[in-house]
């Protein structure tokens, strides 16, 4: 039982010196570069880096700019969602510990089938609908209809101003009173949005003494 317990204790001893001066004598180098688009040649960003055959790899980052440690003869596979896979094969007698790349990616055209959308579930609803349209208005009639001058001056008097304008209208204030500021104030007898305020502000009767 001891020599048995003494040749096993040998084999592995012999084993981990062989396997350290296996490990002893390979070599390592740095590789560093740059992943960018074949066509515009700017940097990928986010592309997954293996060292084929091992379960070491790196991410590029914003950039496209890539850093990992691998041995002369490596393979090295790049997978991006938006490129086809690539491929970087490293030469084999490697004698710096560092090296710079540059890889580029071809962009991968993915085909889609062609989808027709139409407003009606079905030929049948598409039909009904277009043999119910009413047709007796004219192009003309319908313009006449968009350029009525009752239609136009309800719009001018219950238009809105959106919050650019609004913005703008605070601004445009703030920077006359700023520019008046220890002054007479501004008469606005020239203004004419002051002037279109006292016209909806007359037309809307604001004016009108309240009887009591």
């Amino acid at each position: 039982m001891r020599k048995l317990f003494f040749s096993v204790f040998l084999i592995l001893l012999f084993w981990n010196k062989m396997t350290a001066q296996q490990h002893k004598n390979e070599k390592f180098v740095q590789i560093s570069g740059v992943v960018v688009d074949a066509d515009s040649l700017k940097p990928v960003p986010f592309v997954s880096i293996i060292i084929k055959g091992t379960k070491r790899g790196t991410i590029t980052d914003y950039y496209g700019f890539f850093t990992l440690v691998a041995s002369p003869g490596d393979e090295l596979q790049f997978f991006s969602l938006n490129h086809k896979n690539g491929v970087y094969k490293l030469d084999d007698t490697l004698q710096l510990s560092h090296y710079y790349v540059i890889h580029s990616l071809v962009k991968d055209t993915i085909l889609l089938p062609s989808v027709a959308v139409y407003p009606w579930p079905s030929k049948e609803e598409f039909k009904k609908a277009f043999l119910n349209l009413d047709l007796s208005e004219t192009d003309y009639e319908r313009a006449a209809k968009n350029l009525d001058r009752k239609e136009l001056s309800y719009d001018e008097r219950n238009f809105k101003m959106d919050a650019q304008a609004n913005y703008q209208y605070a601004l445009q204030q703030q920077l006359t009173k700023m520019y008046s500021l220890g002054q007479y104030p501004t008469i606005n007898l020239l203004n004419p949005i002051a002037w279109a305020q006292f016209i909806d502000a007359w037309r809307k009767g604001k004016f009108k003494s309240k009887s009591k």
